[in-house]
C-alpha cells in the first residue's frame, strides 16, 4: 500500500491508460478486479454511451474505476455531470484545464487526477485543487507533450505535493521500478493493457502491437501543434508528406479525422491510427489483466530487491 492505493482503495498503484475506443467497460473492470484502476475512456463519445459504460462497469466489479474526461470533447459538460450522477470516485482529464467541474466533482468527494506534460501544468492542477497528477512524457502513444517520461518525472515529483503517476514507456517491473525511483507513487500503462484478452479492441490492432519492433512509432502532427504518437503505416506516411509540403491544418486535420475509429473498431491499421507507445516492441505476448497486473508486480519485487541489495553490499 501507498498514498495512491490508499487514496483510492486500490490495491496496486497501476492505472490502465485511457485509450479513445478502446478502454471501454470491458478492460477497465478487469484491470480494477485485478487490484488496479480501470479507466473508461469517454473520449469524444456522448454523454448516453459513457452512462451505459459506466452501469456496465458496476455490474462486472465492485472494485474502484475510474473515467477519463476529454475536456475538448464537445459533450465535455453533459459527460462531467454523467460521471458525477454516476457517483465514479475517480476522475483523469485531458487536454485542458478541469477547473470548471472542480466545486462539481468535489461536491461528490470525487479525486480528480489531470494528465500533465510540464512541470508548470502540474503546479496549475495542484492549486487548482486536483487530488494527484499523471505525469506523461512523450513516449507514450496517442496525443503526447515534448518531454520524455525521465525528466518529467522527478521535476514534477519535486515540484508539487499530490502524488505523481507516472505515464510514457512503462511496460513491465524495470520501468515501473524506474518511475518509482523518479519519486511517482504509481504508474500508469496504456499499451500493454491493449493486448489483454479483456481488451476489445480489433484483432487487427492487436496483432500489429504484438509485431512492433522498438523503431516502429513515429509522431505526426508537430505541424498542428498535437503531436500523436502511433504505429507506422501508410496514414503516417501520408501524414508527414504532406506536413513535408506545407498542408493546411484544416487539411491534416481532416485526414486524421475518425482514423482511430477506422483502426481500432473497423480493423484498418494501414490507413487508421494505430496509436501505441515507443514501449510496444517489449510487448510480445497475450495475457489477461490479472496476468499482465501479477507479473508487472512480481518484475517490481525481483527488480527491487537485487537494486537493494546491490546497494547495502556496495556502501
Amino acid at each position: 500500500m501507498n498514498s495512491i492505493c490508499d487514496m483510492l482503495g486500490i490495491k496496486y498503484p497501476i492505472f490502465q491508460g485511457a485509450m479513445a475506443w478502446i478502454s471501454n467497460h470491458a478492460i477497465a473492470a478487469a484491470v480494477s478486479e485485478a487490484g488496479g484502476l480501470g479507466i473508461i475512456a469517454a473520449g469524444n463519445a456522448p454523454a448516453d454511451w459513457l452512462r451505459k459504460e459506466i452501469r456496465a462497469c458496476k455490474e462486472k466489479t465492485d472494485k474502484p474505476f475510474g473515467v477519463n474526461v476529454m475536456l475538448l470533447s464537445p459533450y465535455a459538460d453533459e459527460v462531467a455531470r454523467v460521471v458525477a450522477e454516476e457517483g465514479v470516485k475517480v476522475v483523469t482529464t485531458g487536454a485542458g484545464n478541469p477547473g470548471k467541474y472542480m466545486e462539481l466533482w468535489k461536491s461528490k468527494d470525487m479525486k480528480v487526477i489531470p494528465v500533465v506534460p510540464s512541470v508548470a501544468i502540474a503546479k496549475r492542477m495542484e492549486k487548482g485543487g486536483a487530488d494527484a497528477v499523471v505525469a506523461e512524457g512523450c513516449e507514450s502513444g496517442g496525443h503526447i507533450g515534448e518531454l520524455t517520461t525521465m525528466v518529467l518525472v522527478p521535476q514534477v515529483a519535486g515540484a508539487v505535493n499530490i502524488p505523481v503517476i507516472a505515464a510514457g514507456g512503462i511496460a513491465d517491473g524495470r520501468g515501473f521500478a524506474a518511475a518509482m525511483m523518479l519519486g511517482a507513487k504509481g504508474v500508469q500503462i496504456g499499451t500493454r493493457f491493449l493486448v489483454a484478452e479483456e481488451c476489445t479492441v480489433h484483432e487487427a490492432y492487436k496483432e500489429r502491437v504484438l509485431k512492433a519492433t522498438d523503431i516502429d512509432t513515429v509522431v505526426t502532427g508537430r505541424s498542428t501543434g498535437h503531436p500523436v504518437r502511433g504505429l507506422k503505416n501508410q496514414l503516417t506516411r501520408s501524414f508527414l508528406q504532406k506536413e513535408k509540403e506545407g498542408a493546411t491544418v484544416d487539411e491534416l486535420e481532416k485526414l486524421g479525422a475518425g482514423a482511430l475509429y477506422k483502426s481500432a473498431i473497423e480493423g484498418d491499421i494501414m490507413n487508421g491510427s494505430v496509436m501505441s507507445g515507443q514501449i510496444a516492441g517489449l510487448i510480445t505476448k497475450r495475457q489477461s489483466a490479472e496476468e499482465i497486473i501479477q507479473e508487472l508486480m512480481k518484475e517490481l519485487k525481483e527488480v527491487t530487491a537485487e537494486k537493494v541489495q546491490y546497494i547495502t553490499q556496495n556502501m
